[in-house]
């Protein structure tokens, strides 16, 4: 008697999108805390500068790099500077918009993720915020860097004591470096080239910027990937299944399956 055949292995099941809806509502809740508690952080002024004096100075105990070395090589190029302003300017947030919305329209079960790891990366960036508050470095004389958004251009920030859109003295940790690390995880996750790991150039080009623009000191950056290890550790990314079917139409057809084959030994 002929052997049975084997039964085909079900494809792993595809994840199913999050109702856009909620999504929407979730993330303007989650940016509603964040920004009421942006407002919380402000008007410690002198306890920020002398937290700054005291990273600056944690810094060059622990003998790292100076942030000046970074910011002399931006400012041999016109070029380079006002790059660099612009990537501070331009690209934090979109970059991190168009993630997300990639990952949910191709990777939903990564997307969840990921937008889990932003969550709890960004709460816990607030709550040192609260914790914490630090001037950055373009602020402190003692490092003699230059603002170089509002001596080149293009500027981000306004005049701390009239700016009401931005906590200015929110520097530890650099959310910028700490989001940026997440895009270039979850990017490597979510695909399957072999130059993947070149995403990692986003946060490394991120940190270099956001350290020569004097907007942030070493420590910043090296927190925020702390905390953006632990969130990685915290919340395992999914199993992958490939991408989800594409939508369908209201009305229409779920395109035939083709009848398998017979083989040798099976009935017609």
């Amino acid at each position: 008697m002929p052997p049975a055949d084997p039964q085909p292995t079900a494809p792993p099941e595809q994840p199913a999108r999050p109702h856009p809806v909620r999504e929407l509502l979730l993330i303007a809740v989650l940016y509603t805390v964040y920004r009421l508690g942006r407002i919380a952080a402000e008007g410690h002024v002198p306890q920020a500068f002398r937290n700054a004096t005291d990273v600056w100075n944690l810094e060059r105990t622990l003998h790292l790099p100076g942030e000046a070395d970074v910011q002399d090589l931006l400012l041999h190029s016109d070029l380079l500077v006002h790059t660099a302003n612009a990537f501070y300017a331009t690209v934090h947030f979109p970059a991190t918009v168009l993630f997300l919305l990639w990952t949910y329209w191709r990777r939903p079960g990564h997307y969840v993720w990921i937008r889990r790891v932003l969550t709890v990366l960004t709460g816990a960036g607030l709550a040192l915020h609260l914790l914490l508050p630090l001037a950055p470095p373009r602020m402190l004389e003692v490092t003699g860097l230059v603002d170089t958004a509002r001596v080149y251009g293009p500027a981000v920030y306004g005049d701390p004591a009239t700016d009401s859109l931005s906590n200015q003295f929110a520097a530890m940790p650099s959310l910028h470096v700490g989001w940026a690390l997440t895009v270039a995880v979850g990017l490597i996750a979510a695909t399957r080239s072999r130059w993947r790991r070149l995403w990692l150039l986003h946060p490394a080009v991120t940190y270099l910027v956001v350290v020569g623009t004097a907007n942030h000191y070493w420590l910043d950056g090296i927190v925020a990937i702390a905390l953006t290890g632990a969130a990685l550790l915290l919340l395992r990314p999914p199993v992958s299944a490939g991408p989800p079917p594409p939508l369908r139409l209201p009305g229409q057809r779920r395109p035939a399956v083709p009848a398998r084959p017979a083989t040798a030994g099976t009935a017609p």
